[in-house]
């Protein structure tokens, strides 16, 4: 019996504060445990954590149980891909060392049961938004990351946690649809049609789950986020399918 690739994003653990980022890490972990038996790859599409930095010897303290559990996962045999998002774009060697999870920076594209996926965080892509992807450059680059490294870890991720307090996780607005010719997202994705076929397109970031049509047999799945939706995307070898987590 074949079993199921699972996708899923935007926990923003962290955030808003420790009491509802260690509810929703409860949360999470169940799902993991939920899915764990009938798993064969795990694919976390980026902003799992609200802020994350490696320095050389110290990280962010908490989320230990998620660690844990993901540790178990990897160390059954379930192979884990981790995406680096806007929020954890510092992710380094330290989930590959300590659990074995893959760090994919930007796309990745890979064929399972006879279909092309492409997949991505999200952001970055499409029209607009050009003061973010200014950033995002600045943000990814070593210099940038060896000038942080250079603050104290307690001032380092002090001024991240401001950060967060402020973050679009933090603020709990509701997301609007905005049609399929609007979501830059599907634009992009379209785009890329234009010069190769696949058949799933998968990212995170937009913090909407959708499942849209693109035509031709491809699909635009978005897997939402975990502070209101609970929601994930799951490969059987056949469909791709847009599901809730309702433990």
């Amino acid at each position: 019996m074949s079993k199921n690739i699972y996708f899923a994003s935007d926990f923003h653990l962290g955030s808003p504060d420790y009491a509802g980022s260690r509810t929703r890490e409860k949360r999470i972990v169940n799902w993991l445990s939920f899915i764990e038996s009938n798993c064969s790859e795990l694919f976390l599409m980026g902003d799992v954590f609200d802020f994350w930095f490696e320095y050389e010897r110290v990280i962010p303290k908490g989320f230990i149980r998620l660690q844990g559990k993901l540790a178990s996962m990897a160390d059954s045999g379930i192979k884990i891909y981790f995406f680096k998002g806007n929020h954890d774009m510092w992710v380094r060697d330290y989930f590959t060392q300590e659990i074995g999870m893959e760090i994919i920076s930007d796309e990745m594209v890979m064929e399972r049961g006879g279909k092309k996926f492409y997949l991505h965080h999200g952001d970055g892509l499409g029209p607009g938004d050009r003061k973010y992807k200014f950033l995002r450059k600045i943000f990814r680059s070593p210099l940038c990351q060896w000038l942080f490294a250079r603050l104290h870890p307690n001032l380092g991720i002090g001024i991240a946690s401001g950060w967060s307090k402020s973050s679009r996780a933090a603020s709990n607005t509701d997301e609007v649809f905005f049609g399929i010719n609007h979501e830059w997202l599907a634009v992009y994705s379209k785009e890329i049609l234009q010069k190769e076929h696949f058949d799933y397109f998968i990212y995170g970031h937009r913090h909407l789950p959708m499942n849209l049509d693109l035509g031709n047999g491809s699909q635009y799945v978005n897997t939402g986020e975990w502070l209101k939706y609970d929601s994930y995307a799951v490969f059987d070898g056949v469909d791709l399918k847009l599901e809730y987590f309702k433990g």
